[in-house]
């Protein structure tokens, strides 16, 4: 199909809920596996309707131990666990707090109490990092069969108040906090009518056709909504990644269809394959072969899975589409994963928004920008230039924050900070972070974000920052490690970027450092805490709070 517009996919009937979303998929598919996880005996591999009786299993143990209406944390790494607790908690009326398990101790503690915590369900090694008294009871993870058993019990004996909870839409759901890359994090309260919305919607851009490797966190938005939650409303199955050191091998033995990944792990994938054909002296042959296969494509012909069959394998042999979120992707990685034969559609959310806005269609893209608006939200751009989204997805609010609330929220329009514009075809195209504009001397205004992406497709550049400091435009890099001291590779680097641009958008500086930047959980550089500047105003507004 060429790349033009083309009618929403309308296949899937509506969910009204999560609660609906599960049980529809164990009454139409009660035999189709649902998820796929590796355990200490092996594989273990849930059908939907073992989805739906752990859950409710779950649910009726929570009910009998008096977690009814209360605000349950869920800590721990990605499991099937985790997915059963989010689900029982919400089933029943609960509110799920999911938090980041990387987090100091400190920090956790912080989130519990700004969540209003009764209860925590905690992955075992991180049991300790909840403070005594903090909530009412911690319960670990490592017991979930015991849970289950007593919960199946329960069942057999006839309570069926957990089955009988009605969902209300409009209540809060579940509580997400931000990523926080400018500032504290603050909890966002999504509700079930947020959640079925954007499922329902986004599923019309995308028709998932095969299994997926779920690789990103459950407690972010992308990686729970999308990853989880959309994946088992076209009822495919999902493998869990359980760490990012095990994606190469889990690839290699589930062979996804489909991945959901943020711009750090395409990143990661294009330097690896581009080191692969530099050792064995190829990258010119390779780069002649792509531009072959390019003209070949245009024409109708493709040859791209036979020819770069050694690129597929890499990924399991089947990978088709990467929906990447979460950050900013430069256009290049699309072009040359195209290339090779895998569609990268990029798009655009925020938690607030539960969280996609808008995606690239595998039929109707455009390279740069991140997409199509998801049917029945509205968008536009204010005076201002910065991207506002009004839709049934965005946020009930700030878990007891008005102020912050009213900032974001006017008159129904979620304020993303986010500069850009809408072309003629209703693709989103974005500019930059209105908080990161970089006000110059002579009144312009500079994005970093446009310096950064220059910056970054370097091959001896892992990661850069590029901020103002003293009226200076200071590029901060983090090399690959055999140029971690050639200040003088950079220099050069600076003068070629300088070279294509006005004198007052140009380079003043480059800093090299010796460790990563500190990230979130989409593993998006976290400005104010990488920034000199910006971290002495966070930590006066800090205190002022």
């Amino acid at each position: 199909m060429k790349n033009k517009k083309y009618p929403l996919y309308d296949t899937l009937e509506d969910i009204t809920d999560l609660k609906d979303l599960v049980l529809t998929k164990a009454a139409d598919l009660p035999d189709k596996i649902a998820f796929v996880y590796p355990c200490e005996t092996g594989e273990m591999r849930k059908t939907f309707s073992d989805l739906k009786e752990d859950i409710n299993a779950m649910g009726t143990w929570m009910y009998k131990n008096d977690i009814i209406d209360k605000h349950v944390a869920i800590i721990g790494k990605n499991s099937y666990e985790w997915l059963v607790t989010f689900f029982a908690c919400v089933n029943g009326g609960n509110v799920a707090v999911a938090i980041d398990k990387s987090l100091p101790a400190d920090e956790i503690n912080a989130l519990i109490k700004l969540g209003e915590c009764d209860y925590a369900f905690v992955t075992d090694q991180y049991v300790d990092k909840i403070e005594e008294g903090n909530v009412k009871k911690v319960i670990d993870l490592g017991t979930f069969d015991t849970l289950l058993y007593e919960g199946r019990k329960l069942l057999r004996e006839k309570n069926t108040d957990f089955l009988k909870y009605q969902i209300i839409p409009d209540k809060t759901a579940a509580i997400l906090f931000t990523s926080g890359t400018s500032g504290k994090s603050k909890g966002v309260e999504l509700t079930n009518h947020n959640l079925a919305f954007e499922i329902n919607r986004t599923c019309q851009l995308f028709k998932l056709d095969g299994s997926v490797l779920a690789v990103l966190p459950f407690h972010h938005a992308f990686g729970l909504v999308v990853g989880i939650f959309m994946v088992m409303n076209y009822g495919q199955s999902i493998y869990i990644n359980k760490s990012p050191k095990f994606v190469k091998k889990n690839m290699a033995d589930f062979k996804p269809q489909t991945m959901f990944l943020v711009p750090m792990f395409v990143e990661f994938f294009h330097k690896q394959i581009w080191s692969e054909i530099e050792k064995k002296g190829k990258t010119t042959a390779i780069k002649g072969l792509m531009t072959s296969t390019d003209v070949l494509l245009a024409t109708g012909v493709d040859v791209r899975r036979r020819t770069y069959s050694a690129i597929h394998k890499v990924f399991g042999g089947n990978l088709e589409y990467i929906i990447c979120g979460g950050a900013a992707l430069d256009p290049m990685y699309v072009k040359e994963f195209r290339s090779w034969g895998i569609e990268i559609l990029n798009g655009y959310g925020t938690t607030e928004c539960s969280p996609c806005t808008a995606v690239n269609r595998p039929f109707f893209h455009r390279d740069g920008s991140v997409g199509q608006l998801v049917p029945g939200m509205e968008v536009k751009v204010s005076d201002e230039g910065e991207i506002l989204f009004k839709g049934d997805n965005v946020m009930k609010g700030y878990y007891k924050d008005e102020e912050a609330t009213n900032a974001a929220i006017e008159d129904g329009w979620y304020h993303t900070g986010d500069l850009g514009f809408v072309d003629d075809d209703g693709f989103i195209m974005l500019t930059g972070r209105k908080k990161n504009l970089i006000i110059l001397s002579n009144g312009e205004n500079l994005s970093p974000e446009e310096l950064e992406e220059n910056i970054a497709r370097d091959p001896h550049v892992k990661e850069v920052l590029v901020y103002d400091e003293d009226g200076k435009i200071v590029a901060e890099i983090y090399p690959e490690d055999d140029y971690m001291d050639n200040i003088d590779y950079f220099n050069e680097l600076k003068e070629k970027i300088n070279n294509k641009r006005p004198m007052f958008k140009r380079i003043a500086v480059v800093k090299l450092r010796k460790e990563e930047f500190i990230k979130n959980a989409s593993m998006k550089i976290v400005r104010y805490l990488n920034i000199p500047s910006m971290q002495k105003n966070a930590d006066q507004s800090n205190k002022a709070d």
